[in-house]
């Protein structure tokens, strides 16, 4: 048995390749938890970045970030121009990241933007999607595998996502959040997910793609943050891949627990279609 404090002892190696290899692999072991002493980020044993961990990413409208002025409260572009006094106007916001879809599919997008409210997946329950269900809100990492965990508007949902160099699935079916497969550029994590349904958004207003949708997720750990950004193909209606803004989440001690049911009980009592311009 090996301990902290005693040396490496090899016993009886077939040769002296044998030998050679474990010390080897002693060796990167010990060089991997030097590097991640040295960058602050936690390591698995073969060296990769340790994911793990509840990760505080806003739960999908970490874009809002209320300000109170006077009697009112602010929750975008609240901030004057440098310079400008105080009573100035607050700087207009930048225009939303939106995908860019082929000309005989914008009357499509816009009539499912004007009716969010009644055509929206997510207020109904169903989950969001790739990507716009966004970074996990916990990771649980293991050697072969990633379980990703999220707590959304709409509820609880889970991805398995193998790490083994194994290929996507044949014998699964069409899914929201498809079927996932990742390995690792360096301290990267890149998930590739296909076999989605259409019955999700790619974001808001009326973001729709069709099953043939094909997400690649780019997962990096800096210390106590996380940093996500997702690219989503769909060449049967995007005029080219859509990148989402990066979301950059936080490690925290607060679990997520159990959702409480999605019951929609508002779309019988609408009383028009209005709803309020979504700025991711």
């Amino acid at each position: 048995m090996l301990s902290k404090t005693s040396p490496l002892r090899i016993a009886a190696p077939r040769g002296a390749c044998g030998a050679l290899s474990v010390l080897l692999a002693a060796s990167a072991l010990s060089m991997s938890g030097a590097a991640g002493a040295a960058d602050g980020i936690p390591r698995m044993p073969d060296g990769h970045p340790d994911l793990s961990g509840t990760w505080d990413n806003g739960s999908g409208i970490d874009f809002v970030q209320p300000k109170r002025l006077g009697e009112s409260i602010c929750v975008r572009g609240c901030e004057p121009k440098a310079g400008a006094a105080s009573s100035a106007s607050p700087a207009a916001p930048p225009p939303p990241n939106r995908p860019k879809y082929k000309p005989e599919f914008a009357a499509k997008v816009a009539d499912l933007s004007a009716r969010q409210v009644q055509t929206d997946p997510v207020l109904r329950c169903f989950s969001p999607g790739l990507p716009r269900i966004g970074p996990p809100d916990k990771i649980v990492q293991r050697a072969n595998e990633m379980v990703f965990l999220y707590d959304d508007v709409s509820g609880n949902f889970f991805r398995i996502v193998p790490t083994d160099g194994r290929a996507h699935r044949k014998d699964v079916d069409d899914t929201s959040l498809g079927d996932a497969v990742a390995h690792w550029e360096g301290d990267t994590l890149v998930v590739e997910s296909t076999s989605f349904n259409d019955e999700t958004w790619l974001t808001d207003d009326g973001a729709f793609h069709t099953k043939d949708l094909r997400v690649v997720e780019h997962i990096k750990r800096t210390k106590d943050t996380l940093e996500w950004t997702a690219t989503a193909y769909d060449p049967k209606v995007l005029v080219e891949p859509w990148t989402m803004n990066k979301r950059v989440a936080r490690l925290t001690d607060e679990e997520i627990v159990e959702a409480a049911p999605c019951l929609e009980r508002d779309i019988d009592h609408i009383v028009d279609g209005s709803h309020h311009t979504n700025p991711r």
